[in-house]
C-alpha cells in the first residue's frame, strides 16, 4: 500500500502460511503486532482476539508447539487485533478445523458488518460464496468471470466453477 504508515496499518493480511514467531507464545505473537499498529493496551486486545478465535486457553503456549491449524487461528487473530477496513486473505482456511473455520467465518462476517472490505482468494467455495459480495475466477492470472455475489446461482456454482478453471 502506498502511502503512510496510517493507511498501510487499516489493512490485515491473513495468509496460507502462518507467519508465526515459533518461539513466542500466542499471546505475545498476538500482542506484538497489537503494539506495532499502536492498539492501546495490546495485551487485553491479544486476550480479545485469541477469544475470538476460541484459542485463549492456548494464550501462554510457545506456537511451536502448537499445530498447524492452531498456528492458523493465531495468523488470524494477528492480523485482525487491530480492527482492519481492509482484510487480505489468501487461502486463510489452510489447515484449520470446523471450529477454526467457523470462528474465521463469524469473525469476518463481523468486519464485513462493520463496514470493513475483504478480499479472498480461496478454493473453499462455500465459504467464499457464504462470505462473498462478488464473485471473480481467475485462471491463468486472468479473470474469466466477475460478477456481483447476487447473480451466481449456487447449487450450479461449483460444476461452473470446475469448467472454469479446467478451460472448459
Amino acid at each position: 500500500v502506498h502511502g503512510s504508515a496510517e493507511a498501510r496499518a487499516r489493512v490485515g493480511l491473513i495468509s496460507h502460511h502462518a507467519l508465526v514467531y515459533g518461539a513466542l507464545t500466542a499471546a505475545e505473537n498476538v500482542a506484538f503486532a497489537a503494539r506495532l499498529y499502536g492498539v492501546p493496551d495490546p495485551d487485553d486486545a491479544a486476550r480479545r482476539a485469541l477469544e475470538r478465535m476460541r484459542i485463549l486457553d492456548r494464550a501462554d503456549t510457545p506456537v511451536r508447539r502448537l499445530s498447524r491449524g492452531l498456528q492458523q487461528r493465531v495468523s488470524i487473530a494477528r492480523a485482525m487485533v487491530h480492527g482492519p477496513t481492509v482484510v487480505l486473505l489468501d487461502e486463510p482456511f489452510t489447515g484449520l478445523d470446523e471450529a477454526g473455520a467457523r470462528a474465521l467465518t463469524e469473525a469476518l462476517t463481523t468486519l464485513k458488518e462493520a463496514g470493513a472490505a475483504l478480499v479472498l482468494v480461496t478454493h473453499n467455495l462455500s465459504e467464499g460464496l457464504l462470505l462473498g459480495t462478488r464473485v471473480a475466477v481467475m485462471r491463468a492470472g486472468r479473470f474469466v468471470r466477475d460478477e456481483p455475489r447476487a447473480a451466481v446461482d449456487d447449487a450450479q456454482f461449483a460444476a461452473e466453477y470446475r469448467a472454469l478453471v479446467a478451460g472448459d
